[in-house]
């Protein structure tokens, strides 16, 4: 069963959010990647304001593609995570609740998930056609300069994704793992 969520993030959302849980994700969350994100970083260090309020927001890791003619936006998958992880404990610090990507994360970000009660989703990688048909509305918001990887603000409704790692810290790639490695042994 698939859980309809909002964004921006609320406590409850996230509380009753386990890792595992498959969800559908209406509302706006931003775009941003690595240049983005180092961006964002170095205006806190500078004590300046961001371009986004990312307090309660969901972050998806992408640079989507040029929008074709009569399309909102081009393909749009998720990228690597762990590229963002050395900037995601600090924004989370600050308030963001949610980010959505593929791959692995550091201990440190899982540590920053569960001090701030948030939440990591998966993308399914290899899906940006599909993907990007669940984005309704998409407007760059900063970065212009930065082409793809400029920070967008985008409409979704019913944008599909698993909880990969839960407010308490619980992770799909570990619990996928011992749940394999246990079947396997019983064999």
């Amino acid at each position: 069963m698939e859980k309809l969520i909002k964004a921006p993030l609320n406590e409850d959302e996230i509380n009753n959010l386990r890792a595992g849980d498959r969800v559908l994700i209406s509302g706006y969350i931003y775009t941003a990647r690595d240049a983005a994100h180092k961006r964002l970083i170095e205006l806190l260090k500078d004590g300046k304001d961001m371009p986004i309020d990312v307090k309660n927001q969901i972050i998806y890791y992408a640079g989507p593609t040029p929008a074709k003619p009569g399309k909102v936006i081009g393909s749009a998958g998720p990228t690597t995570s762990g590229r963002m992880d050395i900037f995601t404990p600090t924004l989370l610090d600050i308030g963001l609740k949610g980010m959505i990507g593929k791959g692995a994360r550091s201990k440190e970000v899982t540590e920053a998930i569960i001090k701030n009660k948030a939440v990591y989703f998966g993308a399914i990688g290899g899906a940006a056609a599909l993907i990007s048909k669940s984005i309704v509305e998409a407007e760059v918001i900063a970065y212009d300069d930065l082409g793809s990887e400029a920070i967008r603000r985008i409409k979704v409704i019913k944008f599909p994704a698993i909880v990969i790692i839960d407010s308490l810290g619980n992770n799909l790639y570990e619990i996928g793992r011992e749940s394999y490695l246990n079947e396997s042994s019983n064999k």
